[in-house]
């Protein structure tokens, strides 16, 4: 069992940056993969960023490549996503999410992939 939780959404101005974390219980954090979601009012769930086990893989939705960087540190149990040029579209609940497996080009895009979620963290864009 994981317990993942999210923090640091804010409200941002358009241009904005925030940096979200995603704290990680237990001691296996080094086997997980870990993603990044989003959901916005009236939209689905959307893939934001996924990183594999060490942090030499990671994976970006086309709306925010350029814009946005996951990164983990294993030691802290934490993985994060710093946002930059935030747009009042990035408006949405983020949440993490993982996997005990290694990174893949294609499950890691899915969220119904993954085995354990966060409760999600608000993020305001304003425009």
């Amino acid at each position: 069992q994981v317990h993942l939780v999210e923090s640091g959404g804010d409200w941002v101005q358009t241009g904005g940056s925030l940096r979200l974390s995603c704290a990680a219980s237990g001691r296996t954090f080094g086997r997980l993969t870990m993603g990044w979601f989003r959901q916005a009012p009236g939209k689905e769930r959307e893939f934001v960023a996924a990183i594999g086990r060490s942090g030499g893989v990671t994976l970006y939705a086309d709306s925010v490549q350029g814009r946005f960087t996951i990164s983990r540190d294993n030691a802290k149990n934490t993985v994060y996503l710093q946002m930059a040029i935030l747009k009042p579209d990035d408006t949405a609940v983020y949440s993490c999410a993982a996997k005990d497996a290694s990174t893949y080009t294609t499950d890691t895009y899915n969220a119904a992939w993954y085995d354990y979620w966060g409760q999600g963290t608000q993020v305001t864009v304003s425009s």
